[in-house]
Parts: structure tokens; C-alpha cells; sequence
């Protein structure tokens, strides 16, 4: 009885065991430093797209995206109803939204695009919110996003 209670254990351990996953289709991040003069433009394009959506937070107008500067699924997901409808949530648990601070940029290689990681400043020193846009080969917005603050890009 023993023998299999120390099996059972053993085995299930095993099946415990935690693997690192890496991803092959991303390269080492780049931090703000060594971002390239051909870099950039493209940089500040990215930090322009995304602070325009933020910036609708404080005054409540929004310059829609056209297709030079974003993809059509960009443009369809950013419409005045979604952006008022996560604004009104930024504006009660962080304040007014105060700039963009650029962290780093990730290249990702399957589909030749760059994730470009913004800190966004709120009021509130609580804010610990980030900004991610990502931009395609065509130097477009093709996503971008919100997400809780991790040192890590995930």
C-alpha cells in the first residue's frame, strides 16, 4: 500500500511540473534607447495613434482613424461608443489621462509587425495601466490595446 501512495505521489509531481514556454516568433524586445533612427518615425507614429485615443478621455473628441494610419479592423473597433465606454471606466478608477511613456518595441517575426509598449500617466499615481499598439509592415495600426502593467512583455 505504501509503494503505491509513493507512486501516486511521484506521478503526480510529475504531471505537476511547470514547463517555460518561449516563443520562436518574437525577437528580444529593444528598450527606448537603442530604437534606431529608422525606427523612429514609426515610433512616434505609434505613440501618436495611441495618445489620440487616450487624449478622447479628457476631452471627449476623437479624430477617427483613416486607412493610411490604421487597419479596417482598427477603424471598426474604434468607434466614439467604444472609446467613451472604456474612458468612463479610466476616468473614475485613474483620472485624467496625462501622457504616453514609451518602454519598449517587440518585433514580431511571423508577421514582419512591431508591438510598440507605452506606460500610460494618469492622474491617480495608482494607474498602473499600459498601452500597446501594434503596427504591421505597411506602417498601419494593426491592434491596439490595454492591459494591467507587468514588467514583462507577455
Amino acid at each position: 500500500m505504501k509503494k503505491v501512495i509513493i507512486l501516486c505521489c511521484l506521478l503526480a509531481l510529475m504531471g505537476c511540473k511547470t514547463k517555460q514556454v518561449h516563443s520562436k516568433s518574437t525577437e528580444k524586445s529593444v528598450p527606448a534607447a537603442e530604437i534606431t533612427k529608422e525606427e523612429v518615425p514609426q515610433e512616434k507614429k505609434a505613440y501618436e495613434l495611441g495618445k489620440r485615443i487616450l487624449m478622447t478621455c479628457n476631452n471627449s473628441k476623437f479624430t477617427p482613424f483613416t486607412r493610411s494610419e490604421a487597419t479596417d479592423k482598427v477603424i471598426a473597433n474604434s468607434t466614439i461608443e467604444n472609446i467613451n465606454k472604456i474612458c468612463a471606466k479610466y476616468n473614475l478608477k485613474y483620472g485624467l489621462f496625462k501622457d504616453l511613456e514609451f518602454v519598449e518595441k517587440i518585433h514580431i517575426k511571423d508577421n514582419n509587425s512591431n508591438v510598440y509598449r507605452f506606460k500610460a500617466l494618469f492622474e491617480y499615481e495608482k494607474a498602473n495601466k499600459e498601452l500597446r499598439v501594434t503596427m504591421d509592415a505597411d506602417n498601419k495600426a494593426s491592434a491596439i490595446s490595454t492591459k494591467d502593467w507587468k514588467d514583462e512583455f507577455e
